[in-house]
């Protein structure tokens, strides 16, 4: 039979992440390649593959150094894999007011416009918290099946 602390201890443990890594970068395509690279070679430490969650990281921080960007403030990649097998990444930046919309597949070609909709497809789940004023962090998970 479960304790009061055993249940607690069940509630809690999904939030303290196995692994975390966490840096800022900036704000420019340079700064979007660069978490590519660093998430490659975290995730490549921690023994989780590369695909799709370097695929990932790629739209998330692109699109925060293109539709996220504001003069002299940096993005943030952070990396997490819980005790359940679940990758999470989140890309933080300081426009909180632009939140990002996730468009059904274009009738037309399109040359951008298509990263969320890769993250919707490759990503278990994800979406965007807003805050503290005046950022907002876009997420997605990936379950590892470990």
């Amino acid at each position: 039979m479960d304790t009061l602390g055993d249940v607690n201890q069940e509630i809690t443990a999904p939030r303290t992440p196995l692994h975390q890594f966490s840096v800022p970068l900036s704000a420019t395509r340079r700064g979007a390649r660069l978490a590519r690279l660093l998430a490659a070679e975290q995730l490549g430490a921690w023994e989780v593959p590369l695909d799709p969650a370097r695929l990932v990281v790629a739209e998330l921080a692109a699109n925060a150094a293109l539709h996220g960007r504001v003069p002299g403030r940096s993005f943030r990649l952070t990396l997490m894999v819980t005790a359940h097998g679940v990758l999470r990444i989140e890309v933080t930046d300081t426009r909180g007011e632009a939140l990002p919309a996730c468009r059904d597949a274009p009738s037309e070609p399109a040359e951008s416009g298509h990263g969320l909709l890769l993250v919707r497809e490759l990503a278990d789940r994800w979406g965007v918290r807003s805050g503290p004023v005046p950022s907002k962090t876009v997420w997605a998970e990936l379950d590892l099946g470990r």
